[in-house]
């Protein structure tokens, strides 16, 4: 008896989730599936790379090789990706790269740029090195992992790496909101971190604004095909600056950033419909 009861659950589930796949009307279920199948494919992909990874640990060379394969979910999620100025990403030199945060699919959009700049060191908050596979091979192919909760720490773990990067050539990418913003007018406030190393290493902090997201949105559960522009900005030059300098350089940096956030807004804006359903919208 049980066990007809299962079947028929499953069966009433199964048949309940499909029929929110292919509904026309945005809902609950389509909107979370378009993050599932990034987090399914992600997973997969760091498995399949876990042997790899480990007879070369922490080279953030593996970062490219296994972004190239994840990359590919970018046509199934519906985005496009326009890089604007990579080519200051191309300097083979260590560097910072400080990014405005979003959503996780900035991970995408990161993927998506990789191969253009090649040696890449991403910072993540320690929580995500728990979620196996992922985390483990992020570990193994160079990811920083820090915790946000604990500021001298993270700021000893990225101080660690600043000999690799020089050495090495390598830029850390860095999220200096600190925590996801969702809201398309400004952005949140920067944490003196990314510059704090930029200024220790001597090296030049090179801002990337990404566009919004347009096409999400969270509370009606839409997850529309869209595109993002990811504008890389001049590099900015830490040479001769010492930490006094840092609170000037950061907000310097930041008021840059949300001129050019604030005008790729309305670039991307202007082309929809009056009645978008814009994530700031109730």
């Amino acid at each position: 008896m049980w066990d007809k009861v299962v079947y028929i659950f499953i069966i009433t589930i199964a048949t309940y989730i499909l029929k929110q796949l292919f509904s026309e009307t945005p809902n609950y279920v389509k909107f979370q599936s378009k993050f599932l199948v990034f987090y399914i494919w992600a997973s997969v992909i760091s498995l399949f790379m876990l042997p790899f990874f480990v007879f070369n640990p922490r080279n953030v060379l593996n970062s490219l090789y296994g972004v190239q394969l994840i990359k590919h979910i970018t046509k199934l999620m519906e985005i496009k990706w326009v890089l604007r100025n990579g080519k200051v990403l191309i300097e083979d030199r260590g560097a910072v790269i400080v990014s405005n945060h979003q959503s996780s699919i900035d991970i995408l959009g990161m993927f998506n740029i990789w191969h253009v700049a090649v040696k890449i060191a991403a910072v993540a908050r320690k929580e995500l090195f728990y979620i196996w596979p992922f985390g483990l091979s992020a570990y193994l192919a160079g990811v920083i992992f820090i915790d946000r909760n604990n500021s001298k720490d993270a700021y000893k773990t990225l101080k660690a790496t600043t000999d690799i990067m020089i050495k090495n050539k390598t830029k850390l990418w860095l999220f200096p909101e600190g925590t996801r913003n969702k809201d398309f007018t400004k952005l949140l406030p920067f944490k003196k971190g990314a510059f704090n190393i930029a200024v220790a290493a001597q090296v030049p902090i090179i801002p990337v604004v990404i566009s919004p997201y347009y096409f999400i949105n969270s509370k009606k559960y839409i997850f529309n095909k869209g595109h993002a522009i990811i504008q890389c900005l001049e590099p900015v030059p830490t040479v001769g600056l010492t930490i006094d300098d840092v609170p000037k350089l950061k907000d310097e940096i930041q008021n840059i950033m949300e001129s050019a956030y604030k005008e790729l807004s309305k670039e991307v804006l202007s082309g929809l419909p009056p009645n978008y359903p814009l994530a700031t919208q109730d």
